[in-house]
């Protein structure tokens, strides 16, 4: 009988483990190369609410209800992509090519006027160190220097690489604006189709997935919406205490940048805030110092509480899946992983799957927690038999 329990064990753990392999092979490698249809698709069924409302109010075709509709989304987005674009594009060229200048300008004096109150500190102490101190000082300025024109040069190429892979980026937008088009005509055929290809209860399970996960986005969605806010509210706060002109609109822009997983509000704070005390205004430093811990502390507790919340999983392992997301599969994955467990625990918890068993009544869950705390703080340790 325990043969038999292990080898359903040992069946069951390859039969998933297989499974893991084959979805994570797709999201690495299949989902890339099929990026442009499956976001074209995404992009038809948002736009399939008001596809059926203008055809419905005007009574047109569905067809060309679909090809108006897209045409206005791609109009409106690639205007705004357009007219941003080109500012971001014209202030990223001067900041690279007046990088060195502003080294020379702003940061180097500053260096000099460190130096030299190190200078006269170490003359007073011992004057025999002092050329040591000035050799090594030049070679920290020259270095400095070098690493500047250098960062200049490889951002520059950096735009060269970009601008080298524009082709291939075209040729993937063209691709998804065509595919956007195709689908959101024929929307109702093709999801018809694909439902039909499914038996009776893989269709309901599929229609269980496929609400729950859109339900769970627009969720997601909602929650960092709601930490970007608070974000902002404490930027404006605490940049305005602090002396910041413009604090309304630099609080806005630092908290849409937030939104970057990997950069977020440190890409900007700590930039800003290492060139203001180089600068020599070390209140200001400190106060956008202080302000971006704040901002931080506050973001680490609120953000796994929020999202946890919100998709029903615990802070710990939102926070657990959001970084194993990240590292495997970036900005998708940060996103994705706490979503799919999320639909895990529904499914577990509908029956539709079983993974683990469902816990029905947290007082069970704090009796076996007292239990084990009370056998553990006997002398000799007890068998738990429910473990």
């Amino acid at each position: 009988m325990e043969t038999e329990k292990r080898r359903a064990f040992i069946i069951d753990f390859m039969y998933f483990a297989i499974l893991a392999l084959l979805c994570f092979a797709v999201l690495k490698y299949a989902m890339p190369l099929l990026a442009p249809f499956i976001i074209g698709f995404a992009l038809a069924y948002l736009l399939k609410g008001p596809i059926r409302l203008l055809s419905g109010k005007l009574r047109l075709n569905g067809k060309i209800s679909a090809i108006v509709v897209v045409l206005v989304f791609y109009g409106t987005i690639g205007t705004l992509i357009s007219l941003l674009g080109v500012k971001a594009f014209a202030a990223s060229r001067e900041l690279i090519f007046n990088l060195p200048q502003i080294y020379a300008l702003h940061v180097e004096p500053v260096l000099m006027g460190i130096f030299d109150g190190v200078e006269q500190s170490v003359l007073r102490m011992d004057p025999a160190l002092v050329a040591a101190l000035e050799e090594m000082f030049n070679r920290l300025v020259q270095s400095l220097g070098q690493m500047v024109s250098s960062l200049s040069m490889g951002a520059m190429g950096t735009v060269s690489d970009i601008a080298s892979s524009l082709p291939g980026l075209f040729i993937k937008l063209l691709l998804l604006i065509i595919s956007t088009f195709f689908i959101a005509i024929d929307y109702d055929r093709l999801t018809g189709f694909v439902m039909h290809q499914l038996n009776g209860k893989t269709r309901t399970v599929f229609v269980q997935i496929k609400e729950y996960v859109v339900g769970t986005l627009f969720v997601c969605i909602r929650s960092y919406a709601l930490i970007m806010s608070i974000t902002f509210v404490e930027l404006v706060i605490g940049l305005t205490l602090i002396g910041v002109d413009n604090a309304l609109i630099i609080a806005f822009v630092i908290a849409v940048f937030d939104i970057l997983p990997v950069l977020g509000t440190g890409g900007i704070m700590i930039p800003w805030t290492v060139i203001t005390a180089l600068q020599g205004n070390y209140p200001l430093a400190l106060g956008l110092l202080l302000v971006y811990l704040v901002i931080t502390v506050v973001r680490n507790i609120i953000e796994p509480k929020i999202v946890g919340s919100q998709i029903g999983l615990h802070p710990v392992i939102t926070l657990a899946s959001m970084f194993v997301g990240l590292q495997l599969f970036g900005v998708v994955g940060l996103f994705g992983f706490p979503i799919v467990l999320s639909l895990l625990c529904h499914l577990n918890e509908t029956g539709t799957i079983h993974l683990f068993k469902p816990v029905e009544d947290t007082r069970e869950v704090k009796g076996i927690a007292l239990e084990i705390k009370r056998r553990g703080c006997g002398k000799t340790p007890q068998p738990l038999l429910f473990l």
